[in-house]
């Protein structure tokens, strides 16, 4: 997390709005690499693989897990924030009714145009619900407890994304390209955004 200090986040009001805002562009990124089909994020994959194995919609399971998340959060004594709780609730859906708006392209230059807008999307994303500073996601503050643990980011972040990397394969998530691109990319892309999506003062 940044270490910016509160003033320069913005007004309550302002850091909401950059929350919401985030999290709505997130849902777009998620639908959008999804819709490709070139292959997603390691955690996209794994709940498309739970839609795709079990039912119930991408989003719906975006929720599920995040939920279920949340409670490896109690033994590893990391608080929510709004921003939390407004992740674990708002992103699945923001994510649903982006792919039920979306369609689906066939021609592969257009599936290659939904995939590099969704992980440009989701780094742009990224840079506003975090620097809105309202709390991490709870996939991120798996991350961060574990780090606190004694594991470096990157080791707790390598763990976890493999760990479901591959259970969402197993389960029929799509892995490809995607996947790749956006594991190379989205670091790079949210410190890109990062510093110019913070508001000024």
């Amino acid at each position: 997390m940044s270490e910016v200090s509160l003033p320069t986040l913005g007004t309550l009001p302002n850091r909401i709005l950059r929350l919401y805002t985030g999290l709505a562009l997130y849902g777009v990124g998620i639908a959008l690499q999804i819709e490709s089909h070139l292959g997603g994020s390691p955690w996209d994959v794994f709940h498309q693989g739970l839609s795709i194995h079990m039912g119930l919609s991408v989003g719906t399971w975006i929720i599920l897990v995040g939920a279920l998340v949340m409670l490896l959060w109690i033994p590893l004594r990391q608080k929510p924030g709004i921003g939390t709780l407004s992740n674990l609730i708002f992103l699945g859906l923001f994510a649903d009714a982006a792919m039920w708006l979306a369609p689906t392209p066939d021609p592969l230059a257009a599936r290659w145009a939904y995939l590099l807008l969704g992980v440009v999307a989701t780094g742009a994303a990224t840079a506003l619900y975090i620097g809105a500073g309202l709390g991490p996601g709870p996939r991120d503050g798996l991350m961060t407890g574990l780090n606190r643990l004694g594991l470096s980011i990157r080791a707790a972040r390598t763990v976890i994304e493999v760990t479901v990397l591959a259970v969402g394969w197993l389960l029929g998530g799509t892995v490809g390209v995607g996947t790749v691109v956006f594991a190379l990319a989205i670091g790079p892309l949210a410190q890109f955004f990062m510093p110019r999506m913070r508001p000024k003062g």
